[in-house]
């Protein structure tokens, strides 16, 4: 790849979040002010201190780490002393739809269609039978990587599950799409978060404990998804991909011992089994007997989702 990256030349030096949940008393502008006005206050700043150009990103589930990607190369490349990335979502009270159902254009009905759930139902079945995994491993595999962010979860104030839940009620749950039941489904929610960017040379203006930013990749693929009569549901080649680019520009070769924690996107529980491998912290078709020796709890050797994921 043709990537270099920005390593340690900008840094976070303020964030703010919402609690995540159903926030009927509040609009889309309440929630936004809330994340931004407690990043300001964290970075010791004013909404004077920041540049007031505004770039709004949509990249589905990708948006809020593209808005932080678009913020850091703006300071990086020296245009802006700061930049301040927001992201914020409104959706419990609006139909769920978003941008993905609002964009779609009207059709007579006769049309495939393919919901998430399904596809990613897919994933499980053609890993199990790939690695040879049983269908009742398989089952707990996925129910554990469950059961894993909902204990997370209820450790985070801010998350909208606060609640640890079984892995019996996780197993007896209502099916959704395949094998996929309720609990291997992420929840949907109101929220925001912000982040407050500055040069690395700039960070001890504004705290002591800067987090300076060592990668960034993006990849793209050729949207051929499961059209593509080689694709076998048991990777995703453009994470692969990113985390490989990602590496390259941190200088991490060994992302299993290097990598302190992860939070990855686990809108179903296959996700998040397919993504420890595309991310080097597994081994191909090993992935699921570490999620079941606790490799990635809270206190396994390499937790990941640590605030109880979506």
């Amino acid at each position: 790849m043709s990537s270099h990256g920005i390593k340690d030349r900008v840094a976070i030096v303020g964030m703010g979040c919402t609690k995540f949940g159903e926030h009927w008393d509040k609009g889309v502008d309440d929630l936004l002010l809330d994340s931004t006005s407690a990043a300001l206050a964290s970075a010791g700043v004013t909404k004077q201190d920041i540049n007031k150009p505004v770039t709004r990103v949509e990249n589905f589930c990708a948006t809020g780490s593209e808005a932080l990607r678009n913020a850091a190369y703006a300071v990086a490349s020296g245009a802006y002393d700061s930049a301040l990335a927001v992201g914020v979502e409104k959706v419990k009270d609006s139909g769920y739809q978003g941008l993905i159902g609002a964009g779609k254009s009207p059709t007579d009905g006769t049309n495939r269609t393919l919901t998430a759930a399904a596809m990613f139902a897919m994933c499980a079945p053609a890993y199990g039978s790939k690695y040879g995994v049983s269908e009742d491993q398989m089952r707990e595999v996925l129910a554990r990587i469950s059961w894993k962010n909902h204990y997370n979860g209820a450790r985070n104030e801010r998350a909208q599950f606060r609640k640890e839940v079984t892995m019996e009620t996780i197993c007896g749950a209502p099916l959704m799409a395949g094998g996929l039941r309720v609990f291997d489904c992420s929840g949907v929610a109101d929220g925001s978060a912000a982040a407050i960017l500055v040069r690395a040379e700039d960070a001890h203006r504004y705290t002591d404990k800067p987090l300076y930013i060592k990668a960034l990749s993006f990849v793209a693929g050729n949207a051929s998804g499961n059209a593509d009569p080689d694709y076998d549901y048991t990777f995703f080649p453009e994470i692969n991909a990113a985390g490989a680019d990602a590496y390259a520009q941190a200088g991490v070769t060994d992302p299993r011992t290097q990598i302190a924690m992860a939070e990855v996107h686990d809108c179903f529980t296959p996700a998040e089994l397919l993504i420890y491998e595309d991310l080097g912290f597994a081994e191909r078709g090993t992935a699921w007997k570490e999620v079941l020796a606790g490799t990635f709890d809270l206190a396994g050797d390499l937790p990941v989702n640590p605030d109880g994921g979506l």
